[in-house]
């Protein structure tokens, strides 16, 4: 299915042109670093200078905002595809009865998930600890609160029992917050309340299993976009149909299955 973390793959900024001098002060020093290690593709050291950032306490502008999604949403998402592609394999060997193979598989697994587990549990809590408190525009908190619940449902894929149980009601409650405020502040056509809507109603389906609310929850931010888009300019325009497409597929696939 496909969520927001799409855009962020394919958010790259242009290579960078500039040098930085020996005395930059340390912050921007790691915003920086973040940016090289975007140009180098090395996603987890991204990540690194993303969190060295935010430990300074200040208020991450919409650039930086971006640099740390795009950052821990691929280094999440390549251990999320790594391990669909492992219990995939350890699925299949179990089924054959191949006991020695299985186990090997299971512990490759297992090392995935924690490598994944611990990625989303550091965002999680530089989003509690600083991100969140230190966000003052709508547009932040939409998008911090998104997030928030995006990496307690990322956990809450890979987890059983209890902790799902946890981790599912910490996104339920992540995805409310953010949607109460956009709802409050920002316009039906605003890529950053799109984007909640979308990650939300993937929630609903994928981990709550209730596709009833997640049609729901998308149609009507697909609906109510719909109807104010005229109103936006060229660029608005541009960076709104990108997450209404992702709804229109996401609700034209799943309302094929519930027909099928």
């Amino acid at each position: 299915l496909l969520d927001e973390g799409w855009i962020w793959a394919e958010a790259g900024e242009s290579p960078i042109t500039h040098a930085m001098s020996d005395d930059i002060p340390e912050r921007e020093k790691e915003v920086y670093l973040a940016q090289l290690a975007e140009q180098a593709e090395r996603y987890d050291e991204m990540a690194e200078h993303m969190r060295a950032a935010c430990m300074f306490g200040q208020e991450f502008n919409e650039r930086e905002r971006n640099y740390l999604a795009v950052a821990y949403k691929q280094a999440v998402g390549q251990r999320r595809a790594s391990w669909r592609i492992v219990s995939a394999v350890e699925a299949g060997e179990e089924a054959k009865g191949n006991h020695m193979t299985t186990a090997s598989a299971t512990g490759y697994r297992k090392k995935i998930e924690t490598e994944l587990k611990t990625l989303c549990q550091t965002i999680l809590s530089l989003l509690a600890d600083l991100l969140i408190p230190n966000a003052t525009s709508a547009e932040a908190k939409v998008s911090f609160f998104k997030a928030q619940g995006d990496y307690h449902r990322y956990i809450a894929e890979i987890s059983d029992d209890r902790e799902r149980t946890g981790e599912t009601k910490l996104a339920q409650k992540a995805y409310e917050e953010g949607t109460k405020i956009a709802e409050d502040a920002l316009p039906v056509t605003n890529q950053f309340r799109l984007g909640l809507a979308l990650n939300y109603a993937v929630f609903y389906y994928e981990v709550m299993q209730k596709p009833t609310d997640a049609v729901r929850i998308g149609r009507k931010a697909f609906e109510d976009a719909v109807r104010e888009i005229d109103n936006l300019g060229e660029e608005s325009v541009k960076d709104s149909a990108l997450v209404m497409q992702l709804l229109r597929d996401n609700l034209t696939l799943w309302t094929s299955e519930a027909a099928g």
